[in-house]
């Protein structure tokens, strides 16, 4: 019989961070019947002070050729039972092991200032990360967002492995970088990302549930000049949006306030456009002198984009409208075996108003499957084919085996 792959989460509460690491190495190990090739783990950033002991203490109790992790403003994992909990300003440790026969681990950890150029040859980025595109990895990345370069090296791996999934997230729960921890094998970082690449029998599929519900109609940019919006449809921007608030609802017109967005179109051609078809971006600012709006990315003249509202409610219908197409248009023979979780701190009970909301949405249509993440400060997913660095948006990755 073929060996299988198998995925085991833990979660601890415990405060005591010896206890914690004890705890889900027992209990992630006990779930597999072979040895782990691979761990992930995410520490709350309630051990901020203790993040130098963890991966000497890993060592002791569990031994395992390739590991990464972060820190974060809270935890992600499965607790006896099977039930996944979000674990937010609190002591945790998740802690994820998969037995991966049949697949090649890459573990790496990258500088902002090593970054190839974006104009140089893909030779430049495969070089980098030592893995070649014909492998087609699956790329799990962790940041520092105190690092420069997260976005150039979504845009050069995507250059340089164009047939690959990347996800994962940045580094969460401290406002300096030296609260912040990368882990690396044996090594603690506080700048940069550390990643894997996984080639071979494995499939990582994505769910990016970026929270959003659009308003108004699918207007052109017919003007702009970096992330600047000089004419919407030949006419002045902020003309236009406020044409589009006065004809809202009182309730949506109070979300414009502090949760209004603009949603870029990914498809030029395609002519009809729903929720997952827009990259979301800030809406920055507008100058009231010459009526222009400021974003966070760059727009070009030609560009479709609609204004979108944030908020409890448009977060969970485009999750749950999110996981019933997957669900539907789901053709993979293989069954999920894991999945991990990248979420933004500004979602969780603040949003919500109470805690584990994503997870448990997920797992009503993902029933027995451990899951591992972490609540980060930018979410790294695909959209319409490429790779980008998100705000208020929860990313999963489902792992299958790739031959069963």
């Amino acid at each position: 019989m073929a060996d299988k792959m198998q995925w085991a989460n833990a979660l601890s509460t415990h405060h005591s961070l010896e206890t914690a690491v004890t705890d889900v190495v027992q209990q992630a190990v006990s779930s597999l019947t072979a040895p782990a090739d691979l761990g992930l783990v995410f520490i709350s950033s309630a051990f901020t002070s203790e993040y130098s002991r963890l991966l000497p203490l890993l060592t002791e109790k569990l031994s395992v050729p390739m590991l990464i992790g972060c820190s974060a403003a809270g935890v992600v994992g499965t607790k006896s039972g099977n039930k996944t909990q979000e674990i937010e300003s609190e002591p945790a440790i998740s802690l994820t092991l998969a037995h991966l026969p049949g697949v090649d681990i890459r573990a790496f950890h990258i500088l902002g200032d090593q970054l190839p150029d974006l104009d140089c040859s893909p030779d430049a980025w495969i070089d980098l990360v030592g893995v070649l595109p014909s492998s087609a990895p699956q790329f799990i990345l962790l940041s520092s967002a105190f690092s420069s370069g997260t976005n150039d090296l979504l845009q050069g791996l995507d250059f340089a492995y164009p047939s690959s999934v990347i996800v994962g997230g940045q580094a969460s729960g401290g406002f300096v970088s030296d609260r912040i921890a990368l882990f690396c094998n044996d090594r603690l970082y506080r700048q940069g990302t550390v990643g894997l690449a996984l080639s071979g029998d494995i499939v990582l599929e994505t769910i990016v549930a970026q929270g959003c519900r659009p308003i108004g109609e699918l207007l052109q940019v017919t003007k702009a000049e970096r992330n600047i919006i000089l004419e919407l449809d030949e006419q002045v921007p902020l003309v236009v949006l406020r044409n589009l608030i006065s004809s809202l609802s009182e309730e949506e017109k109070m979300l414009t306030q502090h949760s209004l967005f603009v949603g870029l179109a990914m498809n030029e051609f395609q002519l009809s456009l729903k929720q997952g078809d827009f990259l979301i971006r800030n809406l920055l600012g507008v100058d009231p002198s010459a009526g222009a709006i400021a974003i966070g990315d760059r727009v070009r003249p030609g560009q479709r984009l609609q204004f979108h509202l944030r908020d409890a409610q448009a977060s969970a219908e485009d999750l749950e409208l999110i996981l019933q197409e997957y669900q539907e248009q789901s053709t993979s023979g293989s069954s999920p075996l894991a999945a991990l979780m990248f979420s933004c701190v500004g979602r969780g009970a603040g949003l919500y108003g109470k805690a584990n909301f994503d997870s448990e949405l997920f797992k009503r249509y993902f029933h027995d499957i451990p899951m591992g993440g972490y609540f980060c400060a930018g979410e790294i997913g695909p959209v319409s084919g490429r790779t980008f660095l998100h705000g208020y948006t929860s990313v999963f990755a489902i792992c299958r085996q790739r031959n069963s």
